[in-house]
């Protein structure tokens, strides 16, 4: 979440992609990504930017790529799981070979990948493909998460963690560079 949000976050909660285009906000998202999901409805469920998208874990290809901008992670209760409407994903919801289970499937994921360090396979592309998805796989809540369901985040440094404080933020900040790779 670019910490720039966090005002707006304390106040509305983590927006699904068409809830927040209603508000001023900064961006980190990839526009050609956007436009995959903007094309793709949930089977039996809302489309894809009417869900509020959480990643099962933060240090991932989304992340790497953003690793320079002022974000924070936000940590989110799992209560959300039991959340009417909520759907997980095996990997990023954006893939042509997404698949979309209720919460009870959990098992069905492949949470090695999910929380491997790294998703690099230098000998093996189709393996690093494959693999980068997974590490996005997503917990898909419908067009919102309350803010009481924000119970911490993470923070690069103690200046990020002080800008998140400005911001409003008043919930336990924990300093973890590893996970914005440094």
């Amino acid at each position: 979440m670019p910490t720039a949000n966090i005002a707006s976050v304390m106040g509305h909660g983590i927006l699904s992609y068409e809830e927040s285009a209603k508000l001023a906000h900064h961006s980190v998202a990839m526009q050609a990504v956007q436009d995959l999901r903007d094309a793709k409805t949930v089977p039996g469920g809302l489309r894809l930017h009417q869900y509020a998208n959480l990643y099962f874990h933060a240090r991932n290809p989304m992340l790497s790529v953003r690793r320079d901008h002022d974000v924070c992670v936000l940590r989110v209760s799992t209560q959300v799981l039991a959340l009417n409407g909520t759907v997980i994903t095996d990997q990023n919801a954006a893939s042509k070979y997404v698949r979309f289970y209720a919460p009870s499937q959990w098992q069905l994921l492949d949470f090695d990948d999910i929380f491997a360090r790294t998703w690099t396979h230098p000998d093996d592309q189709i393996r690093e493909w494959r693999h980068s998805s997974r590490k996005c796989a997503e917990v898909l809540v419908p067009h919102r998460v309350l803010p009481n369901m924000i119970v911490g985040a993470y923070a690069r440094d103690a200046g990020a963690a002080e800008r998140m404080t400005q911001q409003g933020f008043v919930r336990p900040i924990e300093i973890n560079p590893d996970f914005f790779f440094k």
